[in-house]
C-alpha cells in the first residue's frame, strides 16, 4: 500500500540468495586518528547485524557509512552485491535511518513531525495512516500534542512510528533505538524488528541494552 516505484525497483534485488549488505575492508578515520580498519561482515537478507563497543569506537560513524552520509577511510558498502553508490538517489530513498536522536521539532506535533519524517523519506502517507502508527506506538491521546509536552520514551516512540510506515523498505539503520523506552514499547519494537527480518529486510543497529532480539538466530555480531 505504502511502496513506491522506486521501492520495487530496488527491492528486485532482494530476491538474491545469500545477498545482503557487506561491509568491505571497511576502515574509519576521524580527527587523524583510525578508530577502527578492515572491517569484513556480510548480512544476508532477513538478518540482523548488531554493532557494539564503547563510546567514541566509531558505531555512529559505522552506521552512517552504511547509510551513504560518511565515506570510509578505506573499503566499500555493498547492497545486494554492489556498491552502494552505485543506486545514486535510489539508495536513500529505500532506507529508512534513524540516529540516536529523536529529531522532532518541538513546536510541532507528533502527528505532524511523523508526517514530515515520512515526506522527507519519499514516502506518501494519509493522515489516518500517520495516526494508526502512532496509535500502535503507544500513543494514544497524544497524537495532536506538541512533541515539547512529551516525555523522552514518547518521544521516541514518535520517531519510531515511521518504521510501521515503511514496512516495504529492505534496509533499516537504527542508532540505539530502544533509549529511553518502556518494556512495553521494547517489546512492540523488537516485534516490528522481526516482522521485518521475517520479510527478508535487513536491519543494522547499535544497543547497549540486552533486549529480546538477542536470541534471534539471524544475528550478526559486530564489535568495534
Amino acid at each position: 500500500m505504502l511502496t513506491t516505484s522506486s521501492q520495487l525497483a530496488f527491492a528486485t534485488a532482494q530476491a538474491t540468495p545469500g545477498a545482503g549488505l557487506e561491509l568491505r575492508g571497511i576502515a574509519c578515520e576521524r580527527g587523524g586518528r583510525r578508530l577502527f580498519g578492515k572491517l569484513d561482515c556480510k548480512i544476508g537478507n532477513g538478518q540482523l547485524l548488531r554493532v557494539t563497543g564503547v563510546n567514541g569506537s566509531g558505531k555512529t560513524s559505522l552506521l552512517r557509512m552504511v547509510c551513504g552520509l560518511l565515506a570510509p577511510a578505506e573499503g566499500s558498502v555493498l547492497w545486494q552485491q554492489r556498491p552502494i553508490t552505485s543506486y545514486g538517489e535510489d539508495y536513500g530513498r529505500n532506507m529508512v535511518y534513524m540516529g540516536h536522536a529523536a529529531a522532532l521539532k518541538d513546536d510541532l506535533s507528533a502527528l505532524e513531525n511523523l508526517q514530515i519524517a515520512c515526506l522527507l523519506g519519499g514516502i506518501k502517507i494519509t493522515a489516518n495512516q500517520a495516526l494508526g502508527a502512532l496509535r500502535l506506538a503507544g500513543l494514544s491521546g497524544r497524537e495532536r500534542l506538541a512533541a515539547r509536552l512529551l516525555s523522552q520514551g514518547q518521544r521516541r516512540r514518535v520517531a519510531l512510528a515511521r518504521l510501521v510506515l515503511t514496512s516495504a523498505t529492505p534496509l533499516w539503520i537504527l542508532d540505539e533505538p530502544f533509549n529511553a523506552l518502556d518494556a512495553a514499547a521494547t517489546e512492540w519494537l523488537c516485534g516490528l524488528i522481526s516482522a521485518h527480518l521475517a520479510t527478508h529486510g535487513v536491519v543494522v543497529l547499535t544497543s547497549h541494552q540486552p533486549v529480546a532480539l538477542d536470541d534471534t538466530g539471524g544475528q550478526v555480531r559486530l564489535e568495534l
